[in-house]
């Protein structure tokens, strides 16, 4: 992947090229961990938090060229980390139905939330925050 995409951060996924890809083959894409951040926070008793971003290229999936994932993350106990709100994960894929159609935001959810659950995000993360309150990008 090129440096590029490497260090674009978690929103402007949505901005890259849109990529068609079967619902049914989504989560078994192998997306890479492209870079997670740790936001600072005055109040130290506020729960850590922050965005992670994977992604593929085209030559390593079924899709035509670079696609990523996105998503917000919160602490909700210490050293647990959580997807902050599963219906707000940030993709450039088009997710395709069973009948040839785009599916909708909810429809996709389930399977975006499906692929996330086989990523090891959450040792990422957490390779993050022991760097500190720092914004980490791999």
């Amino acid at each position: 992947m090129s440096n590029f995409i490497q260090q674009t951060p978690a929103w402007t996924v949505v901005a890259w090229r849109p990529q068609l890809c079967q619902a049914r083959s989504a989560p078994k894409l192998q997306f890479t961990h492209l870079g997670t951040t740790v936001q600072r926070s005055f109040d130290a008793d506020a729960p850590r938090s922050g965005q992670t971003v994977w992604g593929l290229t085209g030559a390593d999936s079924q899709t035509e060229g670079p696609a990523g994932v996105a998503w917000d993350w919160i602490e909700i106990t210490q050293g647990v980390v959580a997807i902050a709100d599963p219906m707000a994960m940030i993709t450039n894929l088009r997710l395709i139905g069973a009948h040839g159609e785009v599916l909708t935001a909810p429809e996709a959810a389930l399977h975006l939330n499906e692929l996330v659950h086989a990523l090891p995000w959450q040792d990422e993360v957490q390779r993050a925050m022991s760097n500190g309150f720092s914004p980490t990008i791999h």
